[in-house]
């Protein structure tokens, strides 16, 4: 079968998923991952280069080992590409992995190795390769927009091309960091280690932490997600306030802006969005609102959202906020709908699928004939979602 698909086209889109991979390291989910990649680079650094080499090839290693799994998995039981996030044990591991990773960078200490892995001979370079896995796991939300026809392409082919493509995919995303393990001087032209790097260290160590407080929302009660982050932000200013007073000036440039940050974010992740009459209304999807809708001939429009999609959050909190985008729901008479998929639920899984997604964030916009207007994946701007609104306008009768 494989035969009958043209060689170039395959290689195409190998090297297409190859460059979405290495552009993926500019995606909002991969922010979490850094901490975990700079740790791994700094502490192969001062190694002999055949130690580096070796280190290089295990984080590459655990990128792929992620990607060829998701690839297996998507080729065999046709998954969508949040199916594992869907999943509470897998979003509690994550989040513990999280943890277990801010602690140990803190204090600096090596990630622990189970007994039967430190008796064997690649035991160095187990924290390199689980820093890899763990890092194509963060990077994971935020791949399936991003990879857009590289992705379609890839869940309609035999099983060897798709694994294929997404091998390529984590080879792209895993292709800067294994680069500057062998390549440690690129970072010569750093400062000297100093007071700094421990500011900075510790800085990482939070955003480490902040990561799994995100990740948790789907763990935890409502009520209750907020009030982490802001324990969170107040472990962030106790840190902050002691070094700088401490600290050089420096060390207080670092931690004045990480405050600053943690702030931000915090407003952002644990505040209710604005409520002033000009935003977007969402109406929580039923298959019961959706057949009035259709059958009253109404345009509408579909958001598909989680709470462990960090693009779905951002679009949530800038462009669906816009007054503009309200103003242009209330003029075409649109019935804006909101799919959360957060669990997995076949029914919203189906009309995902149905409606042209593959991941998350995804948003579609369709007239009162059933047309589809336009579809949104990945992160996008109000202007273009207003336009696509106003088109539904222009063909209503």
């Amino acid at each position: 079968m494989i035969d009958h698909i043209p060689s170039l086209l395959i290689a195409s889109q190998l090297l297409m998923a190859t460059v979405a991979g290495l552009l993926l390291n500019l995606t909002p989910c991969v922010l979490p991952a850094i901490p975990i990649k700079v740790r791994t680079i700094l502490r192969e650094a001062g190694s002999q280069r055949s130690h580096r080499v070796l280190a290089a090839l295990a984080f590459t290693a655990g990128t792929l080992a992620f990607f060829l799994t998701l690839g297996g998995l998507t080729a065999f039981l046709q998954w969508s590409w949040g199916t594992l996030f869907q999943s509470a044990v897998f979003v509690g591991i994550l989040v513990a992995l999280l943890v277990g990773f801010a602690v140990v960078t803190w204090l600096d200490l090596p990630i622990p190795i189970p007994s039967f892995a430190a008796s064997a001979h690649g035991r160095r370079y187990s924290e390199a390769f689980l820093s890899g896995l763990l890092s194509a796991v963060l990077a994971a939300p935020c791949a399936g927009p991003f990879l857009g026809g590289v992705l379609a392409f890839a869940v309609t082919q035999p099983a060897p091309v798709t694994m294929g493509i997404f091998g390529s995919i984590g080879l792209g995303l895993s292709l800067p960091y294994a680069a500057l393990i062998l390549k440690p001087k690129w970072l010569s032209r750093l400062p000297k280690a100093g007071p700094w790097t421990l500011a900075i260290r510790e800085g990482l160590a939070l955003v480490l932490l902040a990561a799994a407080v995100f990740f948790s929302a789907s763990l935890m009660p409502k009520a209750v997600y907020p009030w982490l982050w802001w324990s969170w932000l107040a472990l962030v200013l106790a840190w902050g306030a002691r070094r700088f007073v401490q600290g050089n000036g420096t060390v207080r440039v670092i931690t004045t802006t990480a405050a600053g940050l943690a702030l931000a974010m915090t407003m952002g992740f644990a505040s209710p969005l604005d409520s002033n009459g000009d935003e977007l209304v969402w109406q929580p999807y039923s298959a019961k609102l959706l057949t009035e809708t259709k059958a009253r001939g109404t345009p509408y429009l579909l958001e598909f959202t989680a709470d462990w999609c960090i693009n779905c959050k951002i679009l949530e909190r800038t462009v669906y906020q816009e007054p503009s985008v309200a103003k242009a729901v209330r003029r075409t008479k649109m019935v804006p709908i909101q799919v959360d998929v957060t669990a997995s639920n076949p029914e919203k899984d189906a009309l995902l699928t149905a409606t042209g997604g593959q991941a998350l964030p995804f948003a579609v916009v369709i007239d009162g004939d059933g047309t589809v207007i336009a579809r949104f994946t990945g992160l996008f701007d109000a202007d273009s979602l207003v336009e696509a609104i106003s088109r539904t306008e222009n063909l209503q009768p």
